[in-house]
């Protein structure tokens, strides 16, 4: 399977200031930093941050510890498995039921890179068909994805404005799911 990389995901404040140095939001070495909401598998292996199915096969997430507003966040990934996952932004959790955005993950054809309300208005925008051939200041309003250097959607949204959370990794439930992800890269912009 071709390795697919989100190359680039931006929320990006309406008049920018100077942006901040680069934070690393995963260590290579453990989840510290990070919060475990469920009982899917979340583990580091030879420098990389791995999901799998666990055995009840359900949701499971990921999440930074801190809360993050308007920032350029950027981070590698690889589907071993033929399973949809993804990143959220500005997201907050009761145990398993996160609300938020998430920047779709998934296979060939099934929207990488799309924008999905959880809980809320589902599909806010989904990439053009012929992109997805790639992949084989407070208050920011603007939310842009790019994979493998192609931006895939750019979408305006108030309420994703309002929002503010975790940035948090998603194992869809379904069962067989493995995704590795790497160098997971933020750079605050307010």
């Amino acid at each position: 399977m071709k390795k697919q990389i989100l190359v680039g995901l931006c929320l990006l404040a309406a008049q920018l200031t100077f942006a901040q140095e680069s934070i690393s939001l995963f260590n290579g070495k453990n989840l510290d930093g990070w919060v475990n909401h469920g009982e899917e598998k979340w583990f580091v292996e030879d420098g990389e941050l791995i999901c799998e199915s666990g055995p009840k096969a359900e949701y499971g997430y990921l999440s930074t510890e801190k809360f993050y507003k308007d920032f350029e966040l950027t981070l590698e990934f690889k589907q071993e498995a033929d399973g949809n996952s993804g990143v959220f932004i500005r997201s907050t959790f009761d145990g398993t039921k996160v609300s938020g955005w998430q920047v779709e993950v998934a296979p060939p054809g099934k929207d990488t890179g799309g924008i999905y309300e959880s809980y809320g208005r589902g599909w806010l925008i989904k990439p053009d068909p012929e992109k997805e051939t790639v992949a084989q200041a407070p208050g920011s309003t603007e939310v842009t994805s790019w994979l493998n250097g192609v931006e895939m959607v750019h979408l305006k949204d108030e309420k994703i404005g309002e929002g503010e959370g975790a940035i948090a990794l998603q194992i869809h439930d379904g069962g067989g799911i493995r995704v590795k992800w790497r160098n997971i890269e933020l750079i605050p912009l307010d």
